[in-house]
């Protein structure tokens, strides 16, 4: 039987079906441990006296949450269907554009039925990992929104208060939001003394603070163009705000970052992943988190190539063809394995020789960059399907035989 499963926070829409598209229930059921026994009763009355024997095949837009993990853990296959997808089935069984929720609870329902083959299973990760996934994805958020408010800082500096973008080179280290939050005016500014300068480098731990010191001064009391009075107040407040956020952030990211490495080294695969080059414990721990550990998940390298969004896609259309850069992809993911790519470069001879020969060809940086983090994908899935660590000689065969040569 074929189960689609429109969600919303509070409720559940579902359609069952059998094997010829044949509707044998839909509800609306509650979120919840309720809502799930009402779908189990839905299920097992559909299936009647084979109720033992019946495959379930749920096709629902996400791949997390409770309700997800029940499904799975009461046997039934569970396919997490992008929106976009289903968006475009939808447009296939009519040209009306309606829409409803039980409406989508159908088209998943006939998703699953017919095209379960083309849709890839929720993945059966191990609970580390799931822990893993957890505080890694919330640190990077944090790490995201720290960017954010120190560019919102940056514009309002900009706006009232351009000497201290001249003084300060790190908007988001401690002694630039210490001595911003005492002084987020230029006038005040400009009063800093020496002694409240240097005390706020040594607490965050500078070095040539006496040097270090003077130059911000000179920079807080040099002429810049301003606001009024009573503006250049109303920027401070919001000043203030910013500044008093972005030091719960630093502290929340570096708490989190002591977790994250935590959770990770207790994962099995943490030595096959910090073997290889440009990964240390917090890129290791989020390309572990997107990926999963499932071991059945990804069939080959080119699978996990094409879940990476490293892989190009080609576009062929009588004879032009064209291969071009994927721009669906899990952001999270890629940005973890094009940060690896860069750092790689330093620490792999084979790595930057791969980068060199896609430069010599024509490829641009970020192009080169991606081509690079692709090859990487496929050597991190060797090594996780063979148990083994990453050896240099063994990754670039081509490189070392060049550099016997």
């Amino acid at each position: 039987m074929f189960v689609g499963d429109d969600w919303a926070e509070d409720h559940h829409d579902v359609e069952v079906m059998d094997a010829s598209g044949r509707r044998l229930a839909k509800a609306r059921l509650p979120e919840g441990a309720d809502g799930m026994a009402r779908l189990h009763a839905l299920v097992g009355q559909a299936a009647g006296d084979d109720a033992d024997e019946v495959e379930v095949l749920v096709g629902i837009e996400t791949d997390r949450g409770p309700w997800v993990r029940a499904l799975v853990a009461a046997g039934y296959v569970v396919y997490a269907v992008n929106p976009l997808q289903a968006a475009r089935f939808r447009d296939r069984l009519g040209v009306s554009r309606a829409k409803s929720d039980a409406g989508d609870a159908h088209v998943l329902a006939d998703m699953v039925r017919t095209h379960a083959h083309e849709l890839r299973p929720v993945a059966g990760d191990s609970p580390q990992a799931e822990a893993v996934k957890v505080v890694t994805r919330t640190h990077k958020t944090l790490i995201w929104e720290r960017t954010r408010h120190a560019q919102r800082l940056r514009h309002a500096l900009r706006d009232y208060f351009p000497a201290a973008l001249a003084a300060f080179d790190d908007l988001n280290a401690g002694d630039t939001l210490a001595l911003l939050g005492k002084a987020p005016t230029p006038q005040m500014a400009a009063r800093l003394t020496l002694t409240q300068i240097s005390a706020a480098l040594k607490k965050a731990r500078r070095k040539n603070v006496a040097d270090k010191a003077a130059t911000i001064q000179a920079a807080l009391r040099a002429d810049h163009l301003g606001q009024g009075e009573l503006v250049s107040a109303a920027y401070a407040s919001c000043v203030q705000a910013l500044v008093a956020i972005l030091t719960v952030l630093n502290e929340q990211i570096k708490t989190l970052q002591g977790q994250v490495e935590a959770h990770f080294g207790e994962h099995p695969a943490a030595e096959i992943i910090l073997s290889q080059p440009g990964l240390g414990p917090i890129l290791g721990a989020r390309v572990l988190a997107e990926f999963g550990d499932d071991p059945g998940r990804y069939v080959s390298a080119k699978a996990r190539k094409n879940y990476a969004g490293t892989s190009p896609i080609t576009r062929a259309s009588g004879k032009k063809k064209a291969a071009l850069a994927r721009f669906i992809h899990n952001d999270r993911l890629i940005d973890a394995l094009l940060t690896q790519a860069y750092s790689a470069l330093l620490r792999s001879s084979g790595a930057r020789a791969y980068y060199d020969k896609q430069r010599t060809r024509g490829s641009g940086h970020n192009a080169a960059l991606r081509q690079l983090a692709n090859r990487l994908v496929g050597i991190l899935h060797g090594c996780l399907k063979t148990r083994s660590l990453y050896d240099e000689t063994t990754a670039w065969p081509n490189h070392a035989e060049n550099v016997a040569a």
